[in-house]
């Protein structure tokens, strides 16, 4: 059965249409310890930036060879982005240079590197959602025929250029609006590409993409590094970083920590470069003292248009971890406990402090708010943050909504919880989109640790953050729950489940598969997600 069998049927049609051929989804793209060095078609020496006097990147150097992938890893803040700005044009280094085949460059603006031959994918998407697949890639150079657009020359050789990359499914006439994310993510690749562009950095590319979105990148991966592309790959994912890396460079305060071959590393050692902390100690043991209790939600037969049949019990002072494929209705299902879209089926039931218990029905958010629960969103962006707001307002913004009375209160506490979280910023009036992506996490748990939750309701809530800010959401999670706090916990990351959970439960088409016990394998919760084990009892039957 594929992946794409596995949804439930509401949500099949939101899978990426969009096809690449010619891999597998375990086919390796970093080149054996064989393959030749070659002159490196970018050469980067000696970069350093500086803002308001503070150097944010500081004498940095960085080779890139054609046909292989350079991995750039580094905590929030090490200078990563400074450094992709910086050779896409974005930035101007204050010292240093940037030569490519030999030659040095000077770039004052994105377009010039772009014209060089390197494009830049950044994570924040920049596509015009009105137009189509064809007139974003070639916005600003439209082929013409005459005073016209030649449409149709635009259109082929948007068909030429997808085919190219081994993409079938993917119209141009499509407009952006109508794509999946990793459709979308195609497109800005594909652009990429159509500037002949022979570097190509691309900064976190799956970070909002499913695990089988992700195997359409690795694929066009291959594609470019056939054609003897040079690839600067960002990532938090260490996994793609070493599915994809033939070499890896570590930032860290701005300054370059490393290069090395990737088979020189591992996950462990490469952690300790980034943040100076061994692997061992990334998932942090339950706070001494912690105690399960009695049950805070219940869920009995519960499901509606997304999920069905879930029996469900999370306890005060337990951290459950929520697996499955993407679409198996994970995060479908934290959303109706928490009202966004309401169980119209089955029972919930809430404890409270006292130790009683009532069965009830949340219809809406400011319901289950008001009720205790909490919901972390899994794109803090779009769903958890106002980013043009102060962080101080983010943080109040649920006070003020649903119990303004304790909005005195809350405000005269911030302090002390953004202390506690650790959040790095200016003052509680900087804007929050001005934040790395770990503190703007943390400013969404502190908006919702005012409210005094007895569940929290986490979806991916260290999605996109490096692995030290991961850390400290891990230990902030472990002092929730000794203080008697339930946790219900959706992840993607399969060593973050085991790593937290004190026990899993696995979804698929919507419903409840199983549930595991602490420290299970990843192949088990595999085999509960995909319905591997099932199969293969059914053979023997």
């Amino acid at each position: 059965m594929s992946k794409h069998q596995l949804l439930p049927k509401s949500r099949q049609k939101r899978v990426s249409r969009a096809i690449v051929t010619s891999v597998t989804s375990n086919d390796a793209v970093a080149p054996t310890d064989s393959t030749p060095l070659r002159q490196p078609v970018l050469r980067a020496t000696g970069l350093t930036k500086r803002f308001f006097g503070n150097a944010v990147l500081q004498d940095v150097t960085l080779e890139l060879h054609p046909g292989q992938v350079h991995g750039l890893v580094g905590e929030n803040g090490a200078g990563k982005s400074t450094l992709m700005k910086i050779l896409a044009g974005v930035h101007q280094a204050d010292e240093g240079t940037v030569e490519i085949d030999g030659t040095a460059q000077h770039f004052t603006h994105p377009v010039q590197a772009q014209q060089a031959g390197l494009s830049t994918v950044f994570q924040e998407f920049n596509l015009l959602p009105d137009r189509t697949v064809a007139e974003n890639i070639y916005l600003g150079r439209e082929p013409r025929k005459g005073p016209l657009v030649d449409t149709a020359a635009m259109t082929r050789h948007t068909s030429e250029l997808l085919d190219g990359l081994g993409v079938t499914g993917l119209e141009p006439t499509r407009t952006v609006r109508s794509l999946s994310v990793a459709e979308q993510q195609i497109v800005e690749i594909a652009k990429a590409v159509s500037y002949d562009a022979r570097i190509i950095s691309m900064d976190e590319p799956t970070a909002a993409l499913a695990d089988h979105e992700v195997e359409l990148l690795y694929a066009i991966i291959r594609r470019l590094l056939d054609r003897d592309v040079a690839i600067l790959y960002v990532s938090h994912r260490l996994k793609e970083i070493f599915d994809l890396c033939t070499t890896i460079t570590v930032l860290k305060d701005g300054q370059h920590v490393t290069t090395q071959p990737a088979t020189e590393l591992d996950e462990s050692a490469l952690v300790r470069l980034m943040v100076g902390r061994e692997m061992s100690a990334f998932f942090p043991d339950p706070t001494p003292g912690t105690e399960v209790g009695e049950p805070v939600l219940t869920l009995s037969g519960s499901g509606n248009g997304y999920v069905d049949g879930i029996d469900l019990t999370l306890r005060a002072g337990e951290i459950v971890g929520l697996a499955g494929l993407q679409g198996s209705g994970r995060t479908e299902l934290v959303e109706s406990i928490f009202g966004v879209t309401p169980l119209t089926r089955g029972t919930m039931t809430l404890g409270s402090a006292d130790g009683t218990a009532k069965q009830l029905t949340i219809s809406s958010p400011r319901q289950a708010i008001r009720r205790g629960l909490a919901l972390i969103t899994e794109d803090r962006k779009a769903k958890g943050l106002a980013l043009q707001q102060s962080i101080l307002d983010n943080a109040l913004g649920v006070v003020r909504s649903v119990f303004p009375g304790r909005t005195p209160q809350a405000r005269a506490g911030m302090p002390g919880v953004f202390s506690s979280l650790a959040v790095a910023a200016r003052a509680m009036d900087q804007e929050v989109q001005f934040l790395s992506g770990g503190n703007q996490q943390k400013v969404v748990l502190a908006r919702w640790l005012s409210t005094n939750p007895q569940v929290m309701l986490m979806d991916e809530p260290t999605r996109g953050i490096d692995v030290g800010a991961k850390h400290g959401i891990y230990e902030l999670m472990r002092g929730l729950a000794a203080q008697g706090v339930g946790i219900l916990m959706v992840s993607s990351e399969l060593p973050e489940v085991i790593g937290m959970s004190d026990r899993i439960l696995v979804m698929r088409d919507g419903r409840l598969a199983g549930e595991l016990p602490a420290g299970s394998s990843e192949e088990d919760v595999l085999a509960l997600a995909t319905g591997a084990g099932e199969s293969a009892e059914e053979g023997a039957a």
